[in-house]
């Protein structure tokens, strides 16, 4: 039986790297904010291992900017979030959990502090331009969103410093986590920061002229060939071993913030003006009844998980559900991220997964792995 296949039109849209994506082998994609974003090269397990030892250059054009730009656009910035702002600096990055008014999470950005007027929302995969323009417009802000001309270029694993200081200079290596600082080459600016969708370390580059990608690209990569640098994208082993959620998959408008383990993020009750404060602090004082944790599984050739699987106590409860799993060649077992109920959440607990090849056993265990 033939695989199905993507069918790629102007909808899935193109990336200023995609040229040079293809060049570079590409064999899966996934479509993330209308846009292609590549999965693996090699295979999985190469592409792993490979970031986890060396660097990876990634094409995350798909972190589509929000830019909120005017004089009430920290206001704006506030209502999408329980994360207090009022500290943030320019040249900051903050990971900014959004909620609707029900306290649900309808997107985790990184929200990059550029000026006291203006900002650019980082996203992940859901159309959050169109909810900050409509409460713009609901709120009669005087702000413009809009959605710039800026794609991310990401250079990851352990020796991604050496390759974006070879590119952009010494100074790179003085930039703290989860900051940034704009930096010319070749008479064009970009927006380099230390972050990236990793535990391995490395960089975020924001592309703010498409006409330029190929040749931010290419310096890249003609940097980091003392390097071993490769193709690459986000790595599904090594973020479920990282613990880096995925909205879409392991949290939805269904979860809170606390529900996802993102509760160290969010100052709720001194985030005046978030638009689901209240709704939050109601459930703060409940407290969570499920919880992002990591499980191992005791199987192997478990399919991809496109739909959640049962989580199971030994009689038969619900227990919860694996939202993302694959197989671990470092740790020999399959790895999952899962949303488990209050009573079985503790780390050691014995479950059963109900996976497609069948009932599964399990153990709870701490992310990051």
């Amino acid at each position: 039986m033939t695989a199905p296949f993507l069918s790629i039109s102007r909808r899935t849209r193109s990336t200023p790297f995609s040229r040079r994506v293809t060049q570079a082998g590409v064999k899966a994609y996934t479509v993330y904010n209308h846009m292609l974003l590549p999965t693996v090269f090699n295979s999985l397990e190469d592409d792993y291992f490979h970031l986890r030892e060396s660097v990876q250059i990634w094409d995350v054009a798909c972190e589509r900017q929000v830019e909120v730009r005017g004089p009430d656009a920290a206001r704006l910035l506030q209502l999408l979030t329980p994360r207090d702002l009022s500290n943030m600096q320019i040249g900051q990055c903050y990971y900014t959990p959004m909620v609707d008014e029900t306290g649900g999470m309808i997107n985790d950005p990184v929200t990059l502090k550029l000026a006291d007027d203006r900002y650019w929302i980082s996203i992940a995969d859901s159309d959050l331009l169109l909810w900050v323009k409509g409460l713009s417009a609901g709120t009669r802000m005087d702000v413009a969103v809009t959605e710039p001309d800026v794609s991310p270029l990401a250079v990851q694993g352990p020796k991604a410093e050496d390759v974006v200081a070879a590119v952009f200079g010494e100074r790179v290596r003085g930039i703290k986590f989860f900051r940034f600082e704009p930096m010319l080459l070749n008479g064009q600016e970009y927006i380099v920061a230390r972050s990236g969708y990793s535990k391995q370390g490395g960089f975020e580059i924001y592309l703010q002229d498409s006409a330029y990608g190929e040749a931010l690209w290419d310096a890249i990569e003609e940097a980091g060939k003392p390097h071993g640098i490769r193709a690459g994208g986000p790595n599904l082993i090594e973020r479920i071993e990282g613990g880096l959620l995925s909205y879409g998959n392991d949290m939805t408008r269904l979860n809170t913030p606390h529900e996802c383990g993102l509760g160290k993020f969010c100052q709720t009750v001194d985030a005046i003006g978030c638009i689901g404060r209240d709704a939050l602090i109601r459930t703060i004082m409940e407290g969570p009844q499920r919880m992002i944790r990591g499980l191992k599984i005791n199987a192997r050739n478990l399919p991809f998980t496109i739909e959640p699987w049962s989580v199971l106590t030994a009689d038969g409860h619900h227990a919860g559900q694996v939202t993302s799993s694959a197989w671990s060649p470092r740790l020999e077992t399959t790895v999952a991220i899962a949303m488990i109920e209050k009573d079985y959440w503790e780390p050691g607990t014995a479950l059963v997964v109900d996976t497609p090849s069948g009932p599964r056993d399990a153990q709870v265990v701490s992310l990051p792995l």
